[in-house]
């Protein structure tokens, strides 16, 4: 595919106003607060799982409305002490999978935390409470009509109690706490370092549900088109649909953030275009006062949504340890 989008030089001036709702950390704030009520009761299994350089443990724990959510805690299987944590949120449509899947972090050193996605992943129910109300097929719809009924909401919360999960365990060092993910994934983890104060850093890449005013009109991909669906079919509901989406936006609860970051970004990519992706880094941090030195976006100008693959793996794996070099 073709790049379609803003020239780059733009994009990386490209810092557009999103209108926020007035109650957006109201709102937050109190969604996770009445999470409290519910232990997070974090369980860690052991499994089998063929791999000599691995420990691997089947992990539930408490979501939203004290949901069970399921994860994988992958361990490197000789270490010493408390490890660094990555925890990683996935795709649109994937769940946690089979545990040699998702390696890399733990062979690196780190200890890995992968978290499932309610009613995505074949493992984690996702107890609806917006079941009757109309909605396109797929997820991104589901519940838009009001954001106390919205899906993300129970999904960003079950991201924020997947770090306190995550931190449970006591081979990881609670204080050495990263966020990552693709697609999804990436917008997931905009979200978290949003809502979490004291992540050590933050790796969103190719990230979705980011500045949904223009993703929503400048592309009729999937997943960005379920809405364009929606409100083509529910025309006078687009101004509450609109409204739903803004306290989910990345872009702005990337604003909340405060860690170092690494953003990637494929400048064919037709799915979440690049400028809704430097929409929410160009944004990142701005009410915490993030320094422009702790934060950088590795753009791929001739790849689509896969971004920088395998390659930006190793470009993640250098920065991480870089970052972590100051708290051990």
């Amino acid at each position: 595919m073709a790049q379609f989008d803003l020239p780059l030089d733009e994009l990386e001036r490209y810092r557009p106003d999103i209108p926020e709702p007035d109650d957006l950390d109201a709102f937050w704030r109190e969604t996770l607060a009445a999470q409290e009520e519910f232990a997070l009761d974090a369980r860690f299994e052991p499994v089998h799982n063929g791999l000599a350089t691995i420990d691997t443990f089947d992990v539930t724990f408490a979501g939203y409305g004290g949901h069970p959510v399921r994860g994988w805690l992958q361990l490197p299987a000789v270490r010493t002490g408390p490890l660094p944590v990555v925890v990683e949120y996935l795709g649109y449509g994937s769940g946690r999978g089979v545990p040699h899947e998702k390696r890399l972090w733990a062979d690196a050193g780190y200890a890995h935390f992968v978290m499932d996605t309610r009613g995505q992943g074949a493992e984690t129910p996702d107890p609806d409470p917006a079941t009757g109300d109309v909605a396109a097929p797929g997820f991104l719809t589901r519940g838009v009509l009001d954001p106390y009924r919205y899906y993300y909401r129970r999904l960003y919360t079950d991201a924020v109690r997947a770090v306190a999960a995550a931190r449970s365990h006591p081979a990881v060092d609670p204080a050495r706490a990263v966020v990552t993910g693709t697609s999804q994934g990436g917008g997931i983890a905009l979200a978290a370092a949003g809502l979490v104060p004291d992540l050590v850093a933050a790796l969103p890449d190719v990230p979705f549900l980011c500045h949904f005013p223009r993703a929503t009109t400048i592309t009729d991909a999937p997943p960005y088109g379920e809405v364009t669906r929606f409100v083509k079919l529910h025309r006078e509901q687009a101004a509450t649909v609109t409204r739903t989406l803004s306290y989910f936006d990345g872009a702005t609860l990337a604003r909340r953030a405060n860690a170092p970051t690494l953003f990637s970004v494929g400048l064919m990519d037709h799915i979440c275009p690049p400028s809704t992706v430097y929409a929410a880094f160009n944004h990142y941090g701005a009410l915490r006062n993030v320094d422009q030195a702790d934060k950088q976006i590795r753009a791929y100008p001739f790849n689509d949504h896969e971004g920088g693959g395998p390659t930006h793996e190793v470009v993640k794996l250098e920065w991480l340890a870089k970052q972590l070099e100051s708290t051990v």
